[in-house]
């Protein structure tokens, strides 16, 4: 495998945990584990619980009065049973932070350990050259510490790799964005539609209302131009 691939699939790997979660990963880890060993602790813990329960469904049903010394025989055992349980539960509690200071381990081996020792011994070593003149003054860059001049080193080639995973990550939350923001405007458009509706009819029995006043005020002038001609009618009398 070439020097480039290499560099490049330790990048990858790094980047891929890192997007994952190491706790995720330490459960898939850990699960798988307990299933591959079948450990008896695991196994005793299943059938712990599992008995637990049996009797304190038979204690709910049994009663205190009736039937005393049955009831108070499950509930010995009941006792007894949550405080083997809470032992047991300590100690693979205590197994489990064993295994993950070893996972912790290996993972740091597997992604900086790694990465240190290639970056280390291949530190003079070129990954690739770059064209003649291609960067201009800034070439002695690209092989720092230790590459031939006009080369790209392992450490500046390891630094590329990443920002590229970086700047695909951020690519992709942005493509997630932009196809979950249009469900959520639809969402905001429709509410404001609705809540459009009441205005619409608050507007219609306004303007009802408006035109409904002008009728009024025309019936009262005619009344009132009525009345004056009567008066004028009996003066003139």
């Amino acid at each position: 495998m070439s020097l480039l691939l290499t560099v490049f699939l330790m990048a990858f790997v790094t980047q891929l945990i890192s997007w994952i979660g190491k706790k995720v990963l330490f459960e898939w880890t850990y699960n798988a584990y307990l299933r591959l060993t079948r450990n008896p602790l695991a196994t005793r813990q299943r059938a712990l619980k599992t008995e637990i329960l049996n009797n304190k469904s038979e204690l709910l049903k049994t009663s205190a009065q009736d039937q005393f010394a049955k009831w108070a025989k499950l509930r010995r055992t009941v006792d007894k049973g949550l405080a083997e349980l809470e032992k047991l539960n300590s100690e693979i509690a205590a197994r489990k932070s064993g295994f993950s200071t070893k996972f912790n381990a290996l993972i740091w081996v597997l992604t900086s350990g790694v990465t240190f020792v290639i970056g280390w011994w291949y530190g003079r070593k070129p990954v690739f050259y770059l064209p003649e003149g291609w960067m201009g003054p800034l070439t002695w860059w690209f092989s720092f510490p230790f590459a031939p001049r006009g080369s790209v080193s392992v450490g500046v080639w390891s630094f590329a790799c990443k920002r590229i995973f970086l700047v695909l990550e951020r690519a992709g939350k942005a493509i997630y964005l932009d196809y979950s923001t249009p469900h959520s405007a639809d969402a905001e458009e429709s509410e404001s539609k609705v809540e459009e509706v009441p205005l619409e009819t608050q507007g219609s029995k306004s303007e009802s209302t408006t035109t409904a006043k002008p009728d009024f005020r025309e019936k009262l002038r005619q009344r009132s131009s009525q009345r004056r001609a009567m008066v004028v009618e009996e003066v003139d009398e």
